[in-house]
């Protein structure tokens, strides 16, 4: 096939254990999935239906425990770090029954859902779409991906990140609103999932900002952390 321009990349996420690579479709975010964190935005943390954002796929950075940096973005001053547990697609569908979404996952990760806060919160007062504050390139380092095989399904352990060492945000992802699975059932009414689709859960209350030269420490219980350094642009 001749293409007019350069086909866009693959984007890939490291796989633990594995030299094969998880190609990145689409990532797909959980909006306000922790009771603390919906408060400290300024929201009911009533169980409502989910809500969702995107990311393109060139925001996926792969991280581990040795050190990947990503730029400090432009047009912000409030940069925000948001720790996620990330569950990627091994298996798409429609209509997918909670009962049977687990069924889907093809493995867990660490994740950060990185964000122009002051961008973000801008648009939502004026009532736009939150594109520009979230959905931008290298605005979400995930770390290697641990297999159902490796891990099982997930639904307990403590998930934090600190910033040069300090806590800013630490929970359990127990703590979710949605589960996993009630995320995918959820998402499948509207959206066909395609294997390579990326799903970030949520994040736990302590969202704060990061300046050039920060170091974040990302952990969830029983995955691969992440240490993802911020540098000027």
């Amino acid at each position: 096939m001749k293409y007019a321009v350069p086909p866009a990349p693959v984007y890939s996420l490291a796989i633990a254990g594995s030299e094969e690579r998880f190609p990145v479709n689409r990532i797909f975010c959980v909006g306000r999935n922790y009771a603390a964190h919906a408060r400290e935005m300024g929201r009911d943390p009533d169980r409502e239906k989910p809500f969702f954002f995107m990311k393109p796929a060139n925001a996926a950075v792969p991280a581990g425990a040795a050190e990947v940096a990503i730029p400090y973005p432009p047009k912000t001053s409030n940069f925000h770090h948001e720790i996620e547990l990330v569950a990627v697609v091994g298996k798409g569908g429609a209509n997918i029954p909670v009962g049977q979404a687990l069924e889907h996952v093809y493995g867990y990760a660490v994740g950060l859902d990185m964000t122009r806060r002051d961008i973000q919160l801008d648009a939502r007062d004026k009532g736009r779409p939150w594109e520009f504050g979230k959905s931008f390139a290298r605005s979400a380092p995930i770390g290697a991906i641990s297999t159902v095989a490796q891990v099982g399904h997930l639904e307990q352990g403590r998930i934090s990140v600190t910033v040069n060492g300090q806590p800013r945000q630490g929970s359990d992802i127990s703590m979710l609103i949605w589960s996993v699975a009630e995320s995918i059932a959820y998402l499948s009414e509207y959206e066909t999932l395609e294997p390579g689709d990326v799903i970030m859960t949520g994040t736990p209350e302590g969202v704060n900002s990061v300046v050039a030269g920060d170091v974040m420490f990302g952990e969830v219980a029983g995955l691969a952390p992440i240490t993802v350094r911020v540098e000027e642009a």
